[in-house]
């Protein structure tokens, strides 16, 4: 009666924390999810969880089948995990680069989690702050590049990851925590603290101020978000940062953050690999851990 899907859905949905944000992250229409639980529900007779509460709470049966999800779910994973070894081989190399700043948090725990299953596959890991690493992967040098900037290159695939919002944030006494969000123009008199790159490859200029035709009054650049963070803090400027990777700190108050124009500043990030590479398995599986890691440790974050 109970299906692998099943538990799947329920798993989603008691991560994201609602129906919307359930359906993203496994690739479903909120109706498709919705009927999914409805059959099921039928099947057994009972409902799974109680409707119009935020997070969504659990009834004994929902919980049940949670109980029942955290059991067989990574048991099914590893078996695939095993097959995908004795398939593919067990070896390879995969060296990554990353151009994101604040990706360590996620990014660590994923290479910890796959050398564990992987102990065979060679594994570096270098920061593309001050080098182009797409030509690196081109010629070979790399095998994967995280990147929120993807750029068409021939034998170069792009694999979203998920994406994220880029909010401005500033000091909790900042005169822009009186407005509900942000236009381009209300940046023209700030400080703009940046991680040390070039500006066509921040969202926040490309995407924000240059259609609009406006300039920061200075910009101030900082390699490390925990500094930012406390620039920010103590009023030395204003900074554009994905959600997740502030949502300890507005959490605990420390400073405030407003969307980017009425929509909000979308943001995808992917791992770009060589297209002859994109289907080796210890790649595939790589990419397919690092989606369960974040999506289970991240928060703000929707599916590509």
């Amino acid at each position: 009666m109970v299906e692998i899907r099943h538990l799947k859905t329920l798993t989603a949905l008691r991560d994201a924390g609602s129906l919307v944000e359930a359906a993203d992250r496994i690739h479903l229409t909120q109706s498709a999810l919705s009927h999914q639980i409805k059959d099921l529900e039928e099947r057994l007779n009972c409902s799974l969880f109680i409707r119009k509460t935020k997070p969504i709470a659990f009834t004994t049966a929902g919980k049940r089948l949670l109980t029942l999800a955290d059991e067989l779910m990574p048991m099914i994973r590893n078996a695939e995990r095993d097959i995908m070894r004795l398939a593919g081989g067990e070896t390879g190399r995969l060296n990554i680069c990353i151009e994101c700043h604040s990706c360590f948090d996620w990014l660590m725990p994923t290479i910890d989690h796959f050398r564990q299953n992987w102990p065979d596959v060679e594994m570096d890991l270098s920061t593309g702050f001050s080098f182009q690493p797409l030509p690196a992967l081109m010629r070979g040098d790399l095998d994967l590049v995280v990147t929120s900037d993807p750029e068409p290159r021939s034998g170069i695939t792009y694999l979203p990851l998920f994406s994220y919002e880029s909010v401005l944030i500033m000091s909790n006494q900042h005169p822009l925590t009186e407005k509900k969000q942000l236009q381009p123009k209300d940046l023209a008199k700030e400080t703009l603290i940046t991680y040390p790159v070039d500006h066509s490859r921040l969202d926040i200029f490309t995407r924000f101020l240059d259609p609009a035709g406006i300039e920061p009054a200075r910009t101030r650049p900082s390699e490390l978000t925990v500094m930012i963070l406390q620039l920010v803090a103590s009023s030395r400027g204003v900074s554009a940062l994905p959600n997740w990777a502030i949502h300890e700190y507005l959490e605990k108050n420390y400073i405030s953050a407003r969307p980017l124009g009425e929509k909000g500043l979308w943001c995808t990030l992917y791992a770009a690999v060589r297209s002859e590479q994109e289907n080796a398995d210890f790649i595939i599986d790589f990419l397919e851990t690092a989606k369960e890691i974040t999506f289970r440790n991240l928060t703000g974050i929707k599916a590509a």
